[in-house]
Formats: structure tokens, sequence, C-alpha cells
């Protein structure tokens, strides 16, 4: 009966009340040490999807009804047909075992982390420009996703463009390393829309024609092409009123990226409606009126890119752009 009145005396009792509190208090102060780095480590996850929508990433690897970025998406083209590798973090079957730096020679020099070259069908020409800030913020948000598991599909590509050794060749001819510089013409919204256009969003690799090589033909620079993915008539971006967007203004540019609306009451089709429901209908106001910035800041050119163009090029005009292109024009 004494032992049992010892248990439940009132200093034994305030004794475990205190170490109670100690504990509860311990608990708050390890949960306020630990919440700014999980809020942070939010943000930048938040951040990464942002710049992840903006780059098209979900459009290219993800396959139809497949599980967003574990790829398979086919992409046809002059060369072959071409299907976009898993970006989830699985460690055997997507990059799950990259570090920041096979992350960062990935989008800076198209090299894979076990020295082979890709393929410029992946766009590392435009993701040279990409700061590392954002590009490491884009793999925060891919490791944060659930791995999953599922091979590669094989390209299935034509000799003599199927072997990766030859990549070496082409990019001395044609890729050139390096991040985005700005314009000191321009303010500060262009600049914005230069690296979303010319970079992140790697617009100019759809937009942009290509030579048989398959390099993009710089000075005609977003001016449409005949072959676009996957065979796809690729309208003229350049403000050229005949051809291009030069009667738009920039509300019409900011409501097609959002909505998908033309300013002539038609929607867009084919892979610019995955590109807007994907990503860019995602951005804010600020970047799509940053975008119609710099697109209006660009060069004319007067090119038409219509079904009825294609088919009636005559022969010595697909002949001569063929010699412009293997020129560099």
């Amino acid at each position: 009966m004494a032992k049992f009145d010892l248990l439940r005396s009132p200093s034994r009792q305030r004794s475990r009340g205190l170490r109670g509190y100690l504990w509860l208090g311990f608990v708050c102060i390890l949960g306020l040490s630990l919440a700014p780095g999980a809020m942070a480590q939010s943000a930048v996850v938040a951040r990464g999807e942002y710049l992840v929508r903006a780059g098209g990433c979900i459009t290219c690897h993800t396959a139809s009804g497949g599980v967003p970025f574990a790829g398979g998406r086919p992409l046809a083209t002059p060369f072959g047909t071409f299907y976009s590798p898993n970006i989830t973090p699985d460690r055997k079957t997507g990059i799950g075992g990259w570090s920041d730096a096979d992350f960062l020679r990935a989008l800076r020099q198209g090299i894979r982390p076990d020295g082979a070259n890709y393929f410029p069908v992946f766009p590392y020409p435009s993701f040279t420009g990409i700061t590392d800030e954002d590009a490491l913020t884009i793999k925060a948000f891919l490791f944060s996703r659930a791995p999953v598991h599922r091979p590669d599909q094989p390209h299935d590509i034509s000799f003599p463009f199927s072997l990766r050794f030859l990549q070496t060749g082409w990019k001395f001819l044609y890729f050139r390393e390096g991040p985005f510089h700005q314009n000191p013409q321009w303010d500060e919204a262009t600049n914005r829309g230069a690296y979303l256009v010319t970079s992140l969003g790697h617009c100019g690799e759809c937009h942009t024609p290509r030579n048989v090589l398959g390099a993009m033909r710089r000075n005609l620079w977003l001016s449409g092409t005949f072959d676009g993915p996957d065979g796809e008539l690729v309208p003229n971006l350049t403000p050229d009123a005949r051809t291009g967007i030069g009667d738009w203004d920039q509300t019409d540019i900011v409501e097609l990226l959002k909505t998908g609306a033309t300013p002539y009451q038609a929607k867009v089709t084919g892979s610019m409606h995955d590109v807007v429901a994907d990503g860019t209908k995602y951005l804010t106001d600020a970047d799509r009126a940053a975008i119609a910035s710099y697109l209006h800041a660009q060069r004319p050119i007067a090119r038409a890119i219509s079904a009825s163009e294609r088919d009636n090029r005559r022969w010595y005009r697909r002949l001569w752009d063929v010699f412009m292109g293997l020129i560099g024009f």
C-alpha cells in the first residue's frame, strides 16, 4: 500500500508531467527547424513543375495513354521514328541514377551519362541555353515523381543515321554550346521571352526549317516548315504581315498560348494542341506576354506554309532549298 501511494505521489506526477512537456517542446523545436527546409524544397519542386510545363517535357515524354514522363511517344522524322525516353526517377530504366552533372551534361552538351551522343531530336541545341538553376530545378521536380519501370523503346532509324558516333561530326558542324545571352537592345520582358522561346521552350526546333542533315536553318528562324514533327505543317511565327503573324497583336498571341484559340476563330491542332494543353496554358500572363514581345521583335520573313504550297513546290525549288540549307542559308 505504501508503494502504491509512492507511485501516485504529487512529486512523482509532477516529474512525469515535466518530462512530457520537455518531449513536446523538443518535438515542436524539431518540427520548426525542419519546416523551413521542407517548405523551401516544396517551393523548388513547384518551380520545377512550372519550368517543365514551359519546356514541353510532358508532351514529348508521355506516350498516348501512358504514365507522364515514362517516355515512349513516337516522333516520325525524315530519318526514321524516334521514341522519347523514360525520365522518371527509376534507377534502372529512367534517370534515377543520374547526378546533377549528368543532367547538366545532357542538356548542355547532348551527351548521355555513358558518354554517347544524343541524337539532336532531343533539343539540346536549344536546351544548352538553360541556366544551371533552372536545369537543376527541373531535375528536382522530376526526382520528386514516382519512379516508373519502363524500358526505353529502341529508335527505328535508317542507316547510317542510326550511328551515334556520327553525331560528333554533326555537332562540329551545327552545334554551339553555351548559355543564353540577353540582347542589350531589348527590354527585360523581351529578353525573358527570348529565353523562353530559344532555350527553355525550344520553339525554333519545330518552327524553323531544317537542312537535309537535320540542322536548323538559322537564317529562316521561326519562319515555319513543311516537314515538322510527324510530317506536320508548322506555321511561320515571324511578324510578316502576309505569311506570318504580323497582323496579330500581343493579346492574340497570349490568347493562343492560353486557350489555343487563334484570331481567326479557330483552334490549334496537332502537336501545338498538346503544347498548349500540357504547357503554355499553365504559364503566367507575364511570361506569355514576354513570348509575344519576343516574336514581334523578330525579322519578318515571307514564307507561306500551307498544304498547297508544299504540294505545288517545283523540283528546282526543292533542290534550291537543299543547296541553300547545306551552305548555311
